[in-house]
Protein backbone atom coordinates (compact mmCIF):
# COMPACT_ATOMS: atom_id res chain seq x y z
CA UNK A 1 0.00 0.00 0.00
CA UNK A 2 1.34 3.23 -0.98
CA UNK A 3 1.75 5.95 1.82
CA UNK A 4 0.34 9.42 1.53
CA UNK A 5 3.07 12.10 1.12
CA UNK A 6 2.60 14.36 3.85
CA UNK A 7 3.07 17.74 2.46
CA UNK A 8 2.62 21.18 4.21
CA UNK A 9 4.23 24.74 2.84
CA UNK A 10 5.74 26.69 6.03
CA UNK A 11 3.76 29.63 7.40
CA UNK A 12 4.95 32.09 9.86
CA UNK A 13 3.62 30.24 12.26
CA UNK A 14 3.79 26.54 11.12
CA UNK A 15 6.44 24.49 9.64
CA UNK A 16 7.15 23.56 6.44
CA UNK A 17 6.72 19.29 6.55
CA UNK A 18 7.33 16.55 4.29
CA UNK A 19 7.17 13.25 5.10
CA UNK A 20 7.82 11.11 1.86
CA UNK A 21 8.39 7.37 2.33
CA UNK A 22 8.91 6.23 -1.62
CA UNK A 23 11.96 8.98 -1.48
CA UNK A 24 13.04 8.11 2.02
CA UNK A 25 12.20 12.08 2.92
CA UNK A 26 11.40 13.39 6.47
CA UNK A 27 11.65 17.35 7.72
CA UNK A 28 10.32 19.40 9.93
CA UNK A 29 11.98 22.85 9.01
CA UNK A 30 11.26 26.38 10.24
CA UNK A 31 9.01 27.98 12.60
CA UNK A 32 6.85 26.47 15.16
CA UNK A 33 3.82 28.40 16.89
CA UNK A 34 1.19 27.38 15.74
CA UNK A 35 -2.46 28.36 17.50
CA UNK A 36 -3.29 24.36 18.57
CA UNK A 37 -0.12 22.28 18.19
CA UNK A 38 -1.64 19.35 19.07
CA UNK A 39 -4.14 19.73 16.61
CA UNK A 40 -1.29 20.40 14.04
CA UNK A 41 0.78 17.93 15.04
CA UNK A 42 -2.22 15.12 14.74
CA UNK A 43 -1.97 14.14 11.18
CA UNK A 44 2.20 14.23 12.09
CA UNK A 45 1.80 12.09 14.62
CA UNK A 46 -0.94 9.96 12.64
CA UNK A 47 1.19 9.32 9.83
CA UNK A 48 4.08 8.13 11.46
CA UNK A 49 2.54 5.77 13.70
CA UNK A 50 1.25 4.26 9.97
CA UNK A 51 5.58 4.16 8.61
CA UNK A 52 6.17 2.15 12.03
CA UNK A 53 4.43 -0.59 10.57
CA UNK A 54 6.08 -0.56 7.19
CA UNK A 55 9.44 1.44 7.63
CA UNK A 56 11.83 1.93 5.22
CA UNK A 57 15.15 -0.19 5.85
CA UNK A 58 16.90 3.57 6.95
CA UNK A 59 15.22 6.46 8.13
CA UNK A 60 16.77 9.66 8.37
CA UNK A 61 14.58 12.23 9.66
CA UNK A 62 15.53 15.91 9.74
CA UNK A 63 14.84 18.93 11.34
CA UNK A 64 15.95 22.20 10.95
CA UNK A 65 13.61 24.46 12.69
CA UNK A 66 14.43 28.69 13.23
CA UNK A 67 12.20 28.72 16.04
CA UNK A 68 9.38 26.28 18.09
CA UNK A 69 6.93 27.28 21.34
CA UNK A 70 7.13 25.47 24.34
CA UNK A 71 3.68 23.81 23.20
CA UNK A 72 5.39 22.84 20.13
CA UNK A 73 8.49 21.55 22.05
CA UNK A 74 6.47 18.69 23.44
CA UNK A 75 4.67 17.80 20.80
CA UNK A 76 8.27 17.52 18.96
CA UNK A 77 9.04 15.33 22.06
CA UNK A 78 5.85 13.15 21.43
CA UNK A 79 7.46 13.00 17.42
CA UNK A 80 10.57 12.01 18.50
CA UNK A 81 9.19 9.42 21.06
CA UNK A 82 7.05 7.72 18.14
CA UNK A 83 10.48 7.41 16.07
CA UNK A 84 12.24 5.66 18.81
CA UNK A 85 10.10 2.93 17.93
CA UNK A 86 11.57 2.58 13.96
CA UNK A 87 14.58 0.31 13.72
CA UNK A 88 17.70 1.95 12.13
CA UNK A 89 16.53 5.69 12.29
CA UNK A 90 19.43 8.73 12.86
CA UNK A 91 18.29 11.99 13.63
CA UNK A 92 19.91 15.01 11.50
CA UNK A 93 19.57 18.69 13.78
CA UNK A 94 20.24 21.34 11.69
CA UNK A 95 20.86 24.84 13.59
CA UNK A 96 22.00 28.03 12.40
CA UNK A 97 25.88 28.15 13.45
CA UNK A 98 24.55 31.60 15.64
CA UNK A 99 21.81 30.05 17.40
CA UNK A 100 22.91 27.90 20.69
CA UNK A 101 19.33 28.06 21.87
CA UNK A 102 18.58 25.54 18.81
CA UNK A 103 21.48 23.37 19.30
CA UNK A 104 20.95 23.19 23.01
CA UNK A 105 17.43 22.58 22.32
CA UNK A 106 18.69 19.43 20.11
CA UNK A 107 21.00 18.27 22.77
CA UNK A 108 18.36 18.24 25.03
CA UNK A 109 15.73 16.21 22.85
CA UNK A 110 18.44 13.98 22.23
CA UNK A 111 19.29 12.86 25.57
CA UNK A 112 15.74 11.91 26.18
CA UNK A 113 15.41 9.42 23.31
CA UNK A 114 17.49 6.40 22.01
CA UNK A 115 18.03 7.61 19.27
CA UNK A 116 21.54 8.55 17.74
CA UNK A 117 21.39 12.72 16.62
CA UNK A 118 23.83 14.04 14.33
CA UNK A 119 24.09 18.04 14.77
CA UNK A 120 24.55 19.72 12.15
CA UNK A 121 25.10 24.08 11.15
CA UNK A 122 23.94 25.55 8.23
Amino acid sequence: MEMEIINLEGTEDTPKILLDKKNGIFEISGRSLPEDSAEFYEPILDWIENYIGIPNENTEFVFKLEYFNTASSKLILDILSKLEEIPNISISWYYHEDDEDMEEAGEEFSELVEIPFEFKTY
